[in-house]
């Protein structure tokens, strides 16, 4: 396969949709002959209005990847994307050429904290229900996990929060109880098995996200990992040229990643 007919399939992160992959990066990624396909992941972007418990799986957020690319294909997910690509490639390694995971986690690694992170985010999506965008936009976006972000552009700080409001409440509450992080399975017993070549991108900020990162490098097989001066969790908007560097160069290249062990 030609570099020119590489369609790379970008997943967003909880409360985004295809539309968070900002005009520069997708024009970037176009430019370098890497059009990308952008899936609406459930409940979220044009799937926003999804209610029905059996749209919010990982088996259906997998069938509607698979429905989406042009197999084989590279995969790019960011944070709750990127944990949702990670078992895409798991479950089809033969569907996934490279695979790039931005401020990603392979999951909780013990029941016990999985079921506490379900009880956490079935009372959040409770009261994301009851109270409504408005009120969860500002308790998500306080998080200081997202206080680098501060810093942006004023203009693109007022994109996010505007394509973050056109969610509907029970979708998204949806979202958070069946694709979060508790309701998944964890893989990180299975790393070792992704042969996949993957490349691993963190901000410096992100001192969470730097450690897993380190720990997904040294268990899987073919990852490298980048890790992004002054940026924090959202790597691609809060420095995007780097982010394009990144990826467009692990992308293109022709051989393979040097383990990251």
């Amino acid at each position: 396969m030609s570099r020119t007919e590489h369609h790379p399939v970008l997943l967003h992160g909880f409360t985004g949709s295809s539309a968070s992959w900002d005009a520069r990066l997708v024009d970037g990624l176009a430019g370098a002959g890497l059009t990308p396909v952008m899936v609406d992941l459930p409940g979220q972007g044009a799937e926003a209005g999804l209610t029905d418990p059996s749209h919010f799986t990982l088996e259906s957020a997998l069938a509607r990847i698979g429905a989406a690319g042009f197999w084989p294909a590279d995969l790019v997910g960011y944070s709750m994307g990127g944990r949702i690509a990670l078992h895409f490639a798991a479950a089809f390694p033969e569907r996934v050429r490279r695979l790039v995971l931005e401020s990603a986690s392979p999951g909780l690694g013990t029941e016990a904290e999985r079921a506490e992170r379900r009880v956490a985010d079935a009372a959040l999506a409770a009261r994301l229900v009851s109270e409504g965008m408005e009120w969860f936009v500002e308790h998500w976006e306080a998080q200081p996990l997202f206080e680098p972000r501060s810093r942006l552009d004023p203009a693109i700080r007022a994109r996010e929060r505007e394509l973050r409001m056109r969610n509907d409440p029970r979708s998204l509450a949806a979202t958070l109880t069946g694709l979060g992080s508790g309701s998944l399975p964890s893989l990180w017993d299975r790393l070792g098995r992704i042969e996949t070549p993957t490349l691993l991108i963190a901000g410096e900020t992100d001192g969470k996200f730097v450690q897993v990162a380190e720990r997904m490098a040294r268990a899987m097989p073919h990852a490298r990992m980048v890790v992004v001066p002054g940026a924090g969790h959202t790597v691609h908007l809060e420095a995007p040229s780097a982010w394009l560097d990144a990826v467009v160069g692990f992308l293109g290249a022709g051989d393979l990643p040097s383990s990251g062990r």
